[in-house]
């Protein structure tokens, strides 16, 4: 079994025991295991268990070594399976309510014997929550609210969506007058790929009278909680928003303990307790004491840790490396000098190739790569030889209209199912660059996949793999692909990955890139635009990449407009 279907099961185990009534300890331990299954490279899981050496790794005991020898070898778990037979069907899909997590499902079992989404919601409608340990009307409330959101929606939505329905609500929460501050927190601070909800964290001396507020805005479609420190509503857009209120001396704790992510807040927990602190949403304490933190720099630095970037925030490392003062510079916007996949109108873009060279001077970069797609793509317009021609003419021209601005004639050609490219030598010549993509046969079987993508990467003419895992976020997984091996052919031939910053795909995963540091390989982060609109998405990838650990000096198209002319001519 490979490590995501190794890692699935893992977590939905540590679900089950909760189910069941089992230890925290012993659910954790399940969770902790998948995280760490999940974190390995492609291969990696497999050479430890092969080796043995997987019990050697932090978090993986005895116990857990056995089963996930069991899993990786056999492809079945009857540990798993039994468990799972143990507990009705119902109960998961139940965990997909807003605020029900398995204690909570485990307890309507025991005491209401529900075990469907459909008794669940007859029991709300009667009332029977209302006197029931641990819920109330209040959480019933919640829960018929909770059940109703996911008949409307599926909750899930792309960073960049997310990110703008915050920044409007964000504004509007501004008109607060009494407001002392505010920030966004939770997934979208860290740069997730998908967002389920807004969180946001304020300090105010009225909380209540802010929370109120916050209710009454016009995005608002409906209140879900509302409370004095704390209001929880829907939007019209479909996300879930909530609002978290504190005391200004307590706003740093707050903002980096609803920042998250779960896995980080723990290892701080247990970090700072080894210091004879304790740490929560409301400060740092020692024996009892509140002490002063003014901001996140403060709180990290009580902790003798170095600054953590919100992204980092994962548990990946940067712990570790903040005690060394170690982290990365990470990139920043205003370090990409131009950009590279960019379709124009003569395959399946929109604007003309003159617009899009007038968009990027105005947008002060130094130049840009035009790829449109290659003859493979008929459903995409893609260019025979003789439009290749036509538009290498209309560049020559441009460029003597615009010399301020370097302007690089590519294309995205198809990566047949051999591995060869779309065109002859004598085509793909003519052209500066080359970024070589999948776009079919998707599927294929993992050994030929990789060696379809191998011999792809030793082609001379490749400058760039496209889309490097061909993954779709909320509609399609990557294809199999022995990404290591991948990476390795890059170096070997001096090939660029790319990030595509496209928010359905940010692909390369953010997963692969620390990895990708580490090996030396350059990435360079493509908007895949095919509308002016699209360039933005291009910030959308610098935030990938600073998630995934990666600087300027790790990025190709932050190097000057003579570097880049330099490469290609290597190339």
């Amino acid at each position: 079994m490979e490590k995501q279907g190794t890692a699935k099961i893992l977590e939905e185990i540590g679900v089950l025991l909760e189910l069941n009534g089992e230890s925290t300890f012993k659910s954790r331990a399940y969770y902790n295991a998948a995280r760490t299954v999940e974190l390995m490279g492609e291969d990696e899981l497999h050479r430890l268990v092969q080796e043995d050496k997987l019990k050697d790794v932090k978090g993986i005991g005895n116990a857990l070594n056995e089963k996930l020898k069991e899993l990786v070898f056999t492809g079945s778990l009857p540990y798993y399976e039994e468990l799972k037979a143990s507990v009705p069907g119902g109960l998961l899909e139940m965990l997909r309510v807003p605020g029900l997590g398995p204690r909570k499902v485990r307890a309507l079992y025991d005491l209401l014997e529900i075990t469907t989404l459909a008794e669940l919601e007859y029991a709300c409608r009667e009332n029977r929550l209302v006197n029931l340990k641990g819920f109330g009307p209040k959480t019933q409330e919640n829960i018929l609210a909770g059940i109703e959101f996911l008949r409307r929606y599926e909750g899930q939505f792309f960073l960049n969506e997310a990110r703008e329905i915050a920044a409007a609500l964000l504004e509007e929460i501004k008109g607060f007058s009494a407001l002392g501050k505010i920030s966004l927190a939770g997934s979208i601070r860290r740069c997730r790929e998908i967002v389920k909800d807004i969180d946001l964290v304020a300090a105010a001396d009225q909380p209540g009278r802010l929370t109120r507020f916050f209710s009454e805005l016009s995005p608002v479609k409906e209140v879900i909680a509302l409370g004095e420190t704390k209001a929880s509503v829907q939007l019209e857009e479909g996300i879930n928003a909530d609002l978290r209120v504190v005391k200004n001396k307590e706003f740093p704790f707050a903002l980096h303990h609803f920042t998250g992510s779960k896995e980080h807040n723990t290892a701080l927990r247990h970090r700072a307790k080894t210091m004879g602190l304790k740490i929560n949403e409301y400060g740092i304490f020692r024996n009892g004491n509140l002490l002063t933190c003014r901001n996140e720099t403060e709180l990290f630095n009580t902790l003798n840790l170095s600054f953590i970037q919100p992204e980092l925030r994962e548990n990946y490392g940067e712990i570790e490396a903040a005690e060394e003062n170690a982290l990365p510079a990470l990139l920043e916007e205003q370090d990409i000098k131009g950009i590279f996949h960019v379709h124009t109108n003569y395959s399946d873009g929109i604007n003309t190739l003159e617009e899009v060279v007038r968009y990027c001077r105005e947008a002060g970069y130094e130049y840009v790569g035009i790829t449109d797609h290659s003859q493979s793509a008929f459903y995409a317009g893609g260019l025979k030889e003789d439009d290749l021609a036509r538009q290498e003419e209309e560049i020559e021209a441009l460029r003597e209209k615009y010399p301020e601005l370097g302007i690089f004639h590519g294309v995205e050609s198809d990566i047949r199912a051999d591995g060869s490219l779309d065109y002859d030598e004598s085509v793909l010549e003519r052209l500066d660059f080359v970024i070589a993509s999948v776009h079919s046969g998707l599927k294929m079987e993992r050994e030929k996949m990789t060696e379809r993508l191998r011999l792809a990467l030793a082609h001379p003419r490749v400058s760039m793999l496209g889309h490097p895992t061909n993954r779709l976020l909320l509609g399609r997984d990557s294809s199999p692909i022995n990404m290591e091996k991948v990476f390795q052919a890059a170096l070997e031939n001096d090939v660029i990955l790319e990030l595509n910053a496209s928010p359905a795909r940010l692909d390369l995963d953010w997963r692969h890139l620390k990895k990708i540091k580490e090996m030396g390989l350059k990435v360079s982060i493509n908007p895949d635009a095919h509308r002016l609109e699209s360039f933005r998405d291009t910030n959308l990838g610098v935030a990938i990449a600073r998630k995934g650990w990666l600087e300027k000096k790790d990025i190709f198209n932050t190097r000057t407009r003579r570097d880049v002319e330099e490469y290609f001519m290597r190339r």
